[in-house]
């Protein structure tokens, strides 16, 4: 089950169609920690493909001014593999890249990266239980198994304004920051106020000459605890583990008390809120602005910031926030739907992602040709946020309805990761070569799920959140419950849950022949 030697050429753009057991899409943590799992496991015979010429996902993507992370360091980090020199108790974006390269290195993932493969499209053959890639440069691939590690926060969501298109200035997206336009003495709008905004907006407002900040909703907002983690801590973490096991393990359970007030009794969300009005009011003296930037929907409805510096920066006297809807944008201005014309040098997307269909038609195709965005037709879903029905052998991390509001995805894509390392060995075992999930078990999984949302603080808010598909107004991005829960629910792959291929001897079209040698064992980690 080892690669072939020739690793090098494994891939080339002449070549024919090549295999290999498990293809692994993406190369942010999800991707990442799988393929850690399966080399853990004694799995080698798996393939990373990432679109880009390195490796982090999001964290690679994403490097705006300020970008850092919003859940605590030593809880946004892999279980296995503890990182005790964190500087911050909030990693900034640099940070959190060394560690996904340093991690890349020292499990021995490199020699199973293709970079610079992007999926064009992987479509399920049926007559021969496979996968079959093709990548945006012509290059072809066979699995038996798809492992999805995309993301569902990896599409830059542009929204529609007549005459953006127009501009004749600089425009980007704060996830294609454009670092090498100088915003000094420049006349910026930044259009948005979500996560990214308030980030990157004090680092860029003591620069600029003037700064036009585009508020639709008001975000809730709550103090950072961030701090300098000092050396005699970092020293103590790495001399005695323990300790840094016991300060993930104090962080996990003060974040999985906030589900208290997200999902089982949302009015415990009305003390959260005081906090948030004491910090605002705190922060913004003049009670004009402070007005303009109070919410008018329950706390937790939407996703709840954390920042010491935003509310300042809206304070100065160079920044103005606008609440005036935008009409349209000309090529030097964006105009107000009064009319008020507001002329810019540089406009600044803080507009997020598609969240709610993060993949373009025609990416993955499943059994009788049947599109995933058709499956998800009245809304994305999936039997544990990790199989869809109708697409064998297909496994998504961060699929549908695994969000957190609380507390770190890192956790999620762990479960997920134990439960595809299950479903592996599970199949081996019992000579099976596919599996897919039975629609009455997804079906009666999702009831479920929207059930438990329909009482939680993200549908009685009174808000419209990304959380949302605008389409058909089902939460189809959050978990409705604690991450230990979800732990449990993933701990064991029922075969019972699954349609199976046995195994056919006689079929030549096997990924690899000895595809079966190694197969991974499920360890689950706290």
């Amino acid at each position: 089950m080892n690669a072939p030697a020739d690793l090098p050429d494994y891939l080339s753009a002449d070549s024919p169609e090549v295999a290999c057991d498990i293809a692994i899409i993406g190369s942010g943590f999800a991707g990442l920690g799988m393929g850690i799992r399966l080399k853990q496991s004694g799995v080698d015979d798996f393939l990373i493909f990432e679109r880009a010429g390195s490796i982090g996902g999001t964290w690679r993507d994403n490097h705006y001014p300020g970008c850092a992370c919003d859940v605590q360091s030593h809880l946004y980090s892999f279980s296995f593999a503890p990182n005790p020199d964190w500087s911050r108790m909030f990693s900034p974006q640099p940070e959190i890249r060394r560690y996904l390269e340093h991690c890349t290195d020292s499990f021995g993932l490199r020699e199973h990266l293709r970079l610079n493969h992007e999926l064009r499209s992987a479509k399920w053959d049926d007559a021969a239980a496979v996968w079959r890639l093709h990548m945006a440069d012509g290059r072809r691939v066979r699995a038996r198994v798809l492992i999805s590690g995309m993301g569902g926060l990896s599409r830059p969501s542009i929204p529609n304004i007549p005459g953006l298109d127009t501009f004749a200035g600089t425009m980007f997206h704060s996830q294609q920051w454009r670092h090498d336009y100088p915003l000094t003495d420049k006349h910026v709008a930044v259009i948005g106020t979500g996560a990214s905004a308030i980030q990157f907006v004090p680092q860029i407002a003591p620069a600029v000459a003037h700064l036009d900040l585009y508020q639709r909703t008001p975000p809730w907002i709550m103090p950072k605890p961030d701090r300098r983690v000092s050396a005699f801590e970092r020293a103590m973490f790495r001399r005695l583990p323990f300790t840094q096991r016991l300060a993930r393990t104090g962080l996990y359970w003060m974040l999985e008390s906030r589900v208290l007030g997200f999902v089982i009794h949302p009015k415990l969300m009305k003390a959260v809120e005081r906090i948030a009005r004491r910090h605002l009011r705190r922060q913004v003296p003049d009670p004009v602005l402070r007005q303009t930037l109070t919410p008018d929907y329950t706390i937790g409805c939407k996703r709840v910031l954390i920042s010491n510096d935003y509310y300042p920066a809206l304070s100065r006297s160079n920044v103005d926030v606008v609440t005036t809807g935008i009409d349209h944008v000309e090529a030097d201005a964006v105009v107000l739907r009064d009319g008020t014309r507001r002329p810019v040098d540089a406009i600044i997307l803080g507009t997020g992602f598609h969240a709610t269909d993060p993949l373009p038609r025609g990416v993955i195709v499943g059994r009788e040709g049947r599109d995933l965005l058709d499956a998800w037709r009245d809304g994305a879903e999936a039997y544990l946020g990790t199989t869809v029905t109708g697409f064998p052998n297909l496994f998504l991390i961060v699929g549908p309805n695994t969000g957190l509001g609380h507390s770190s995805m890192v956790f999620m894509i762990e479960s997920q990761v134990n439960y595809v390392l299950d479903a592996l060995a599970q199949m081996h075992r019992e000579r099976v070569r596919a599996v897919d999930v039975r629609p009455p078990v997804q079906q009666q999984f999702n009831h479920g799920i929207q059930q438990k949302l329909g009482h939680a603080i993200w549908s009685e808010g009174g808000c419209a959140s990304w959380y949302i598909d605008p389409n058909n107004g089902k939460n189809t991005t959050l978990w409705p419950g604690f991450t230990w829960q979800f732990r449990q629910a993933t701990r064991t792959f029922r075969m019972a849950d699954y349609e199976r291929w046995p195994v056919r001897d006689h079929d030549a079209d096997t990924a690899h022949q000895g595809a079966h040698h190694n197969v991974p064992t499920a360890t689950v980690r706290a």
